[in-house]
């Protein structure tokens, strides 16, 4: 064989071998690749839509609670602070997203954890319109969203807490429902149910002098700590904003005094320092954190849902 011929049939040869073996078969295309991240039970994303990839940069950190500002324009949802950026809607960057990773995940946010995501809808616009607008946007995901029904409440993989401006007497009201209510410290200890109410956030600054400068006061310190055990034995977690957000050291030693006191959510707008911290200092990230629902909580299932995975979800 002339050598010319032989070194094209060569190299039409490896050419076909390097493009083959090269090539993701059609069933690894489909199976979308997701980076690997410990989930971190902690850590919320602060103002979530302002990152340059809204929910993605904080899964992508771990993060298993994110915040979205909504304004209700012309019964539409959209994201921002300040006013609505009529560019970017909460079904698109948010709704969406998080329906395609229950799917690709097989019914979790984070590939093989378990518990639910949280999702803040903190209404910037007049509540009472655009709770219900809310409520019909999340019933598109019954598969997804955590639902109260008839009395009970039944935890799916995204938890949808209504902050900012909230229609308490229309949540309260409602039999079926897809989303929650943020509650103050005022609720703390009240007569509102943890499946009304299974959050309590509020301003740091209302409550604490202390910024994380010098040590702590024990009376502060002691406060806190009545605060957090107060919500956990009724079964909810609790959250501060207006905590110290620069990365300096007094930053740090605030959130060391959240953990310690076992504080259930650290509002931070920095996703990377915020997750170098808890890998780095909460021992809850070592294994399971303490449950702090109630007793009367027991296991459900997905029922007739046809792809659903067969682990565990909890109802009230």
């Amino acid at each position: 064989m002339p050598f010319a011929r032989l070194l094209a049939l060569l190299s039409a040869l490896l050419c076909t071998t390097f493009v083959v073996a090269g090539a993701p078969s059609a069933t690894a295309a489909a199976v979308p690749s997701h980076p690997s991240v410990q989930p971190l039970e902690r850590a919320h994303a602060h103002n979530d839509y302002e990152h340059d990839r809204p929910l993605l940069d904080a899964l992508d950190h771990g993060f298993t609670s994110a915040e979205a500002d909504v304004w209700l324009v012309d019964g539409e949802l959209y994201l921002g602070h300040d006013g609505p950026d009529l560019d970017r809607t909460l079904r698109a960057e948010y709704l969406e997203p998080l329906a395609q990773r229950f799917r690709e995940n097989g019914g979790s946010i984070h590939r093989g954890w378990r518990a639910d995501f949280r999702l803040l809808i903190d209404v910037k616009s007049e509540g009472t319109a655009a709770w219900p607008v809310i409520e019909r946007q999340l019933t598109a995901y019954p598969q997804l969203f955590s639902v109260y029904r008839n009395g009970r409440a039944h935890e799916r993989a995204v938890t949808a807490v209504i902050s900012g401006n909230r229609d308490l007497a229309a949540m309260q009201a409602a039999t079926t429902r897809f989303s929650f209510y943020d509650g103050r410290m005022s609720d703390l200890g009240g007569p509102l149910d943890t499946s009304l109410v299974p959050l309590i956030s509020d301003n740091w600054t209302k409550f604490f002098t202390w910024q994380g400068i010098g040590p702590m006061p024990e009376a502060e310190r002691a406060r806190l700590q009545q605060i957090v055990a107060t919500a956990h034995a009724n079964g909810q977690q609790v959250r501060f904003w207006a905590t110290p957000d620069l990365a300096l050291p007094n930053r740090e030693a605030l959130w060391r005094e959240l953990v310690a006191a076992d504080v259930d959510v650290l509002n931070t707008d920095d996703l990377a320092g915020l997750q170098d911290f808890l890998l780095a200092e909460d021992p809850a990230e070592g294994g399971p954190r303490p449950d702090t629902r109630p007793d009367n909580l027991e296991p459900i299932g997905f029922t007739g849902l046809a792809d659903a995975p067969s682990s565990q979800f909890y109802a009230d």
